[in-house]
């Protein structure tokens, strides 16, 4: 009983989903295009056009979620894997958004723009392309 309670009153994440501007043409990624979108293998929407990538907060839980549940990799690993491409000069990480909120306005302002949030944050003006569970 007293697990049943707990688990009721600990915030729950419903998903998290990868969102672009609704006027972008983008859509229904697969995991392998959001791989390479995220870890710097290809850096354009299937239109031709560059994606602006937004990351969340480095200390956010959901930004933990995202990558351990899309390359199975923690955050730890994955800054370690853009120090490395940085200092080759290979690629640049995705532009770091610290809130939600900045990275849904951000990704209303700009029609190239994606990025990740939790599911129950979304609003009018983005479109889902992935769910990464």
């Amino acid at each position: 009983m007293l697990l049943f309670i707990a688990l009721l009153a600990s915030p729950s994440q419903a998903g998290v989903v990868v969102i672009v501007n609704a006027e972008n043409t983008a859509s229904d990624f697969s995991q392998r295009q959001l791989v390479d979108l995220y870890m710097g293998r290809n850096l354009y929407f299937p239109n031709g056009q560059l994606a602006l990538r937004l990351d969340q907060s480095p200390s956010s839980e959901i930004r933990r979620t995202f990558y351990e549940s899309l390359v199975g990799k923690s955050v730890a690993q994955v800054n370690a894997y853009w120090a490395r491409l940085l200092f080759t000069g290979r690629a640049s990480p995705p532009q770091v958004i610290r809130t939600s909120k900045g990275l849904l306005q951000a990704i209303k302002n700009n029609p190239n723009a994606v990025g990740y949030i939790d599911e129950k944050e979304l609003e009018d003006g983005v479109k889902v392309i992935a769910r990464v569970n």
